[in-house]
């Protein structure tokens, strides 16, 4: 081996962040209608921008029905929100389900995922490559789209660094594309 050589590291450009428009996301949540506990998933992983895993482990006792929220742990990084906001419609979709379950029930989800049902649903509405933790772009990227600071997208993510948020989970370009948008070349031209 040869200490004459330098070796750079080549720099790989990321793919594009998939991230759901509201129609694919409302055409995915009409077919997970038939898989009650699916859309429950779905519904808790775009509005919350939880992981798979860490929808998986929420328990009936971590959902604060009288103030909307949901306390969670991150599984993967070791941390914990104990007051994350989710939306009132969603706390009803919640609220609804729990109360079908067994008295003492700890868990909220008492199946599994099922990867079979996942794959069957996003083959329905077109997405075949769709991975349940593209949700979880998705709600970053509609943050961004809509305005929400990266910071406060930061920490609904639990994230270490903005830096992250932006690369890995934000698609900035259609932000981007409406602010070119808005200038006034139709006057200029």
């Amino acid at each position: 081996m040869c200490r004459w050589f330098k070796v750079k590291k080549v720099k790989v450009p990321q793919k594009p962040v998939t991230a759901l428009s509201v129609q694919q996301v409302r055409d995915l949540l009409t077919t997970a209608s038939k898989y009650p506990t699916l859309r429950l998933r779905v519904l808790l992983a775009v509005t919350t921008g939880l992981r798979r895993g860490d929808v998986e482990a929420i328990r009936i006792g971590d959902i604060h029905f009288d103030r909307n929220t949901i306390a969670t742990r991150n599984r993967k990084a070791g941390k914990a929100m104990p007051e994350r906001p989710v939306p009132e419609a969603i706390m009803t979709d919640l609220s609804n389900y729990v109360a079908t379950l067994a008295d003492g029930q700890e868990r909220l989800f008492t199946d599994k995922f099922s990867p079979k049902r996942w794959e069957k649903m996003r083959k329905a509405v077109g997405l075949p490559e769709l991975r349940f933790h593209d949700l979880r772009k998705t709600f970053a990227s509609l943050l961004a789209q809509r305005g929400v600071s990266t910071a406060v997208t930061q920490r609904l993510l639990e994230h270490s660094s903005p830096q992250l948020t932006n690369d890995v989970y934000t698609n900035v370009d259609p932000v981007l594309r409406q602010a070119i948008n808005r200038l006034p070349v139709a006057d200029w031209i």
